[in-house]
């Protein structure tokens, strides 16, 4: 069994440690420059390693939390090398991602007492929103889950085309009604579908570009009304899909989603071919919702389940 879980094994970590190549190579390329010529980690180094997270999108709220473990850290001891410094800062950031909630490796699986499962997804057009869906419904029906998907993002034709052909290929059924429809109707009939078919779950895509936040949470309200007419406790899990790679705006995006609705679950994407995959480490500690999904690259099984260990021991070379 992997170290990491029992549902995180050597293709995945290969694919992970590939995926969050740039992060690393950007974050500790940088830190074994700061060390050099150096016998201990005084506040030079420290003033260093904060400039190094801020740059990685780590976030300052969250870099200066670390900081401040490792000036500790160094009150109790003096740390001689890159590879003490680099062995500290593993366990500090591993210990804040699992005071944040992101620490159980889990396998696609559904709860069994709730049959459907209702997993709205929210998040702006082009973070991977709807491809993520499609991801998730292959992984979900590749493991014997019976799918079904709801093309809800009505105000943009790539969205409702792409999740058909997501639909198509994964061969679970898409409800749509078609461009410029009301959100909600497409909803209503997707889980009215899922109820009849008696699916295992049922995901709904929802609108990337409503012009207020008073407009998304009135759209989002309506949906949760109709859907609660055929399943009064659904929905039962809110994704929010952000793109790893634009850093900071991914944190913005997550606090008007956050205002606007009750998000419990995030997907963060894209984080292949950028050095900002810091910005996980400021999600998580920032709005104390679990990461559930990464995405690590352009395959299908490359959307991952997140796994706070594995993740962190990537850019730290560890296991």
């Amino acid at each position: 069994m992997s170290i990491f879980g029992k549902f995180f094994g050597k293709k995945e970590k290969e694919s992970l440690d590939k995926g969050l190549e740039k992060t690393k190579d950007s974050i500790f390329g940088k830190i074994s420059k700061a060390v050099i010529g150096k016998s201990t980690v005084d506040e030079d180094v420290l003033d260093e390693l904060e400039d190094i997270l801020i740059a990685a999108d780590v976030g300052v709220s969250t870099t200066l939390k670390i900081i401040d473990r490792l000036e500790e850290r160094v009150k109790k001891d003096k740390y001689l090398n890159t590879n003490q410094l680099n062995n500290i800062l593993y366990e500090e950031i591993a210990g804040l991602l699992a005071e944040n909630k992101s620490t159980q490796v889990q396998d696609f699986m559904l709860p069994e007492s709730i049959k459907p499962y209702v997993i709205l997804v929210v998040g702006v057009n082009g973070v991977g929103k709807t491809t993520t869906i499609g991801k998730i419904a292959s992984q979900f029906a590749q493991r014997g889950k019976s799918v079904v998907l709801g093309a809800a993002d009505t105000f943009r034709a790539a969205a409702v085309d792409q999740l058909r052909l997501w639909g198509e290929r994964v061969g679970v059924p898409v409800i749509s009604l078609g461009m410029n429809t009301d959100p909600a109707s497409v909803a209503f009939e997707t889980v009215k579908k899922g109820v009849e078919v008696n699916a295992d779950v049922i995901i709904i895509d929802t609108a990337g570009r409503l012009h207020t936040k008073v407009n998304l949470m009135n759209e989002l309200g309506k949906i949760r009304r109709v859907i609660q007419k055929v399943i009064p406790e659904a929905p039962h899990e809110v994704m929010l899909v952000l793109d790893g790679s634009t850093g900071q705006n991914a944190v913005i995006q997550a606090r008007e989603f956050t205002k606007a609705t009750e998000v419990s679950s995030l997907a963060i994407t894209k984080l292949d071919g950028t050095a900002k995959g810091g910005v996980v480490i400021g999600i998580s500690d920032e709005f104390k919702i679990p990461v559930k999904y990464i995405g690590v690259g352009e395959k299908v099984e490359d959307l991952q389940l997140f796994n706070n260990q594995a993740f962190v021991s990537s850019l730290f070379s560890k296991g």
